[in-house]
């Protein structure tokens, strides 16, 4: 079964995937074609968004979804004509939350998104820029600063996770890929030893983790199941003898990857 959904903001429109994907995924039987409407800012656009959904309803003989986070009220009217079944987050949660609060809201475009706060807008660009130059035990030297490091066989997902909790977080975040001639010591590296209280281990199907490695380097050493086998079973022995906390990735998103670090390592979000 497919159904077409919608994301329509006057703004970026990262809140209304948010929270649509969200709520879609617990639908696995339906596949969704996800189309993205950001700044729908004007009653002319309002009106083009209109078309294209009508249009897209008669194409899949189904009306589609259409979650919508609009603040203009003129706006939001517009596209109530069309023939989407339509969630209008405002009103459905703004409205209670006011007369809970006993307030009303600013209905400013892009509050969750804007740069209100200069300093906080440089935090997430120094935590990225860590993430990038401490990628790969690039700059060991910096480790002092770290509020994390991960460490883990190639592929498993480092970098990805440390970018996340950089950019979503704000957390300083490093990460050291255990090479074959760690693996062989069977010993934490000496670079890794100054920060046990910092490390925090990724593991991996090693099907999965063959499946990756061919990607980048088809039919080498490096992406054979044998390697792959070998590099996991070491780097767990290690985990385990070293007491390290550690998660498996096979199953999880890097959103999910993320959060669990930060909730078991006690690491705070310093972006809010």
């Amino acid at each position: 079964m497919k159904r077409t959904a919608f994301f329509i903001s006057d703004g970026t429109g990262i809140t209304a995937e948010a929270l649509g994907n969200s709520l879609l995924a617990q639908f696995e039987s339906i596949t969704f074609q996800k189309i993205t409407l950001p700044y729908i800012d004007s009653i002319a656009k309002a009106a083009e968004a209109v078309e294209q959904i009508n249009a897209t309803g008669e194409a899949d003989q189904q009306r589609p979804i259409v979650f919508d986070t609009v603040v203009d009220e003129g706006i939001r009217e517009v596209i109530a004509t069309s023939i989407a079944y339509k969630i209008d987050v405002f009103s459905a949660f703004l409205k209670p939350l006011e007369l809970e609060l006993g307030s009303h809201s600013s209905y400013s475009v892009g509050k969750s998104h804007g740069i209100n706060e200069v300093t906080r807008y440089m935090d997430r660009i120094e935590s990225v820029n860590f993430a990038i130059n401490n990628d790969d035990g690039a700059r060991t030297e910096q480790y002092d600063k770290a509020d994390i490091i991960l460490t883990g066989v190639s592929r498993c997902g480092k970098t990805p996770s440390c970018l996340y909790m950089a950019l979503q977080f704000g957390v300083r975040a490093a990460n050291y890929p255990l090479t074959d001639t760690d693996l062989d010591s069977h010993h934490l590296p000496a670079a890794l030893e100054p920060y046990r209280d910092k490390l925090y281990g990724l593991t991996i199907d090693p099907f999965q983790l063959a499946a990756i490695r061919h990607e980048r380097r088809p039919n080498s050493r490096y992406a054979s199941l044998d390697q792959c086998e070998d590099e996991v079973r070491i780097v767990e022995r290690m985990f385990r003898k070293e007491g390290m906390p550690c998660i498996n990735t096979t199953h999880f998103s890097i959103e999910e990857i993320a959060t669990r670090i930060m909730a078991e390592m006690g690491l705070e979000r310093r972006l809010n």
